[in-house]
């Protein structure tokens, strides 16, 4: 499974029903490299996608379950801050809300190969939310 923009490695998962409003389809994809989130069959994803992915294989920081996958969604939405805003938001309290600090977890977030330019993110991310 490869990304459709990159190439690279992607994760599948399954967006939980609290989240499919933010999600490209009820399975998705998470890109190693760019971070950005796709259907999973754009990335060559047959079959059931995983409810609990393991997302460390994109980042070590991601954390487990529902919270993993709302900040995995929400990295997908961060090449577009400003069209998007609403939907990080509802993301990131979503991810807070199942447990994991999304602040803390960004700023341990290494995508050098992000779509987005990660620094100019996480110090929007800090004043809007």
């Amino acid at each position: 499974m490869s990304c459709p923009h990159c190439e690279a490695d992607a994760v599948a998962f399954a967006a939980p029903p609290a989240l499919r409003e933010h999600a490209p389809a009820d399975a998705a994809a998470i890109c190693t490299r760019c971070l950005r989130v796709v259907p999973a069959a754009e990335a060559g994803f047959e079959g059931d996608a995983p409810a609990d992915p393991d997302l460390s294989a994109v980042d070590p920081a991601f954390p487990s379950g529902e919270a993993g996958v709302a900040l995995a969604l929400c990295c997908g939405k961060l090449e577009s801050f400003a069209l998007n805003r609403a939907s990080i938001e509802a993301l990131v309290r979503h991810a807070e809300e199942a447990g994991a600090d999304a602040f803390a977890f960004f700023d341990r977030l290494d995508a050098p190969d992000a779509a987005f330019d990660l620094d100019r993110r996480r110090a929007a991310l800090h004043d809007a939310i």
